[in-house]
């Protein structure tokens, strides 16, 4: 028998036909408008406000939250479909729309069924962006008692899209008042007083996502702001496959982006290797060698993806039901589509100049930033550990401790 409070899933069901080809076009069509400077903003880096209010604007923000509460009640499927879309063109925008959807997804793996629809509500209201403070390997938060609500101090050194964002969610282990002792999970409006972007993301890659840190001081954090605690329920803690599967599909578009702009430079190129033996480099054997190769990997990878992003509609749409063997079966899975996506992305955007060849490493073509989005969000956690966890299950049955990354 459930309580009042226990968590319930708006998602159900998978993405029709209908749905996938609707929103697979909105995400396109925003694609293609981002692909007008995208190069000179990811030389730029600063942080992307007009690329959010095209998000908003498009309604792709709405994408997850029901009906019910004023949005379009799409699933898992199409989200991600989403973001892949839009990742070919710009990865940065792509993570930032993806971690908005899961982060906003925590007002249901986290929050009780009977505030939900409000928070929802609010969200599809303001066309809410959601960013997050989660760095699980920065030093813990301080959250205190201070009368009904507490007060927020510390930094988290990375924080996609928060400087650009609407809300932003974190947590922090309460000392004293309601939930004392407990793991509170809250959403702060990301301009409220006290909370500072520092503007500092100076990285290779990925250079768009304003992913520099926010440092709280003595910030505000109301009862209403609380969305729940987390219990260690397993349905809770499916975020996280959530999230590795987002990287997946990040990694998979990368690949995708960077052999459509070769192929592109290599049909424009002109003349041929003279040994050869044809007139120009698109109909050399050794560049069809090369591409075929890398293009049926990457194919390999896109039907992974493309099935585990229905695997997650299942397994969300279970909401409390979701048992520690469904998580672990989950996390595994998303486990093996990290190690294949990160090394074909890598193995795609670096390969690719053999057959663009020497022209296309001019700043002005913009063909490196593929390689360094990837190489740069690939090292978020080490794969290494993911063909550990892989492994380890498939051998012994073994799960590995749930985490942020597991």
């Amino acid at each position: 028998m459930t309580t009042e409070t226990t968590l319930r899933s708006p998602w159900a069901g998978h993405a029709g036909t209908a749905e996938l080809e609707r929103w697979t076009a909105v995400a396109e069509s925003v694609a293609a408008e981002l692909a007008r400077d995208a190069l000179e903003r990811d030389r730029a880096g600063e942080a992307p406000v007009a690329e959010l209010e095209l998000l908003r604007s498009s309604g792709l923000v709405n994408l997850l939250i029901p009906r019910s509460a004023g949005g379009e009640g799409g699933h898992w499927e199409t989200a991600f479909a989403a973001v892949r879309a839009v990742a070919r063109t710009d990865a940065s925008i792509g993570q930032i729309l993806g971690y908005h959807y899961l982060n906003s997804a925590c007002i249901t793996f986290y929050g009780a069924q009977a505030d939900q629809e409000a928070w929802y509500r609010a969200s599809a209201e303001g066309r809410w962006v959601w960013a997050d403070a989660f760095n699980p390997v920065d030093p813990d938060l301080q959250l205190t008692a201070d009368g009904e609500g507490y007060r927020l101090s510390g930094t988290r050194h990375f924080a996609t899209g928060a400087a650009a964002a609407d809300r932003l969610i974190t947590a922090a282990v309460a000392a004293g008042g309601a939930y004392d002792g407990e793991l509170v999970v809250f959403a702060l409006d990301a301009r409220r007083a006290g909370v500072e972007h520092l503007d500092n993301w100076d990285h290779l890659g990925q250079r768009a996502s304003a992913s520099g840190a926010v440092r709280f001081t003595d910030v505000a954090v109301c009862p209403a702001d609380v969305i729940g605690t987390d219990t260690g329920e397993p349905f809770s803690s499916v975020v996280t496959p959530g999230v590795q599967l987002l990287f997946g599909n990040i990694y998979l578009a990368i690949a995708e982006g960077a052999l459509a702009r070769a192929r592109e430079l290599t049909r424009a190129r002109k003349n041929s290797w003279f040994l050869s033996g044809v007139d120009i480099y698109a109909q050399d054997p050794a560049v069809h060698r090369l591409y075929g190769g890398l293009v049926a990997k990457t194919q390999a990878v896109r039907a992974l993806a493309d099935g585990l992003n229905r695997k997650y509609d299942d397994v969300a749409g279970l909401g409390a039901a979701v048992t520690a063997a469904d998580r672990a079966e989950l996390e595994v899975a998303v486990a093996g589509l990290k190690v294949v996506s990160t090394e074909v992305g890598l193995e795609v955007a670096s390969r690719v100049f053999e057959a663009t060849g020497a022209s296309s490493t001019a700043n002005s073509v913009g063909l490196d930033v593929y390689w360094r989005n990837i190489r740069t969000h690939s090292l978020h956690d080490p794969v290494d550990y993911k063909k550990i966890e892989v492994g380890a299950y498939f051998l012994n049955g073994t799960v590995q401790p749930v985490s942020l990354y597991t």
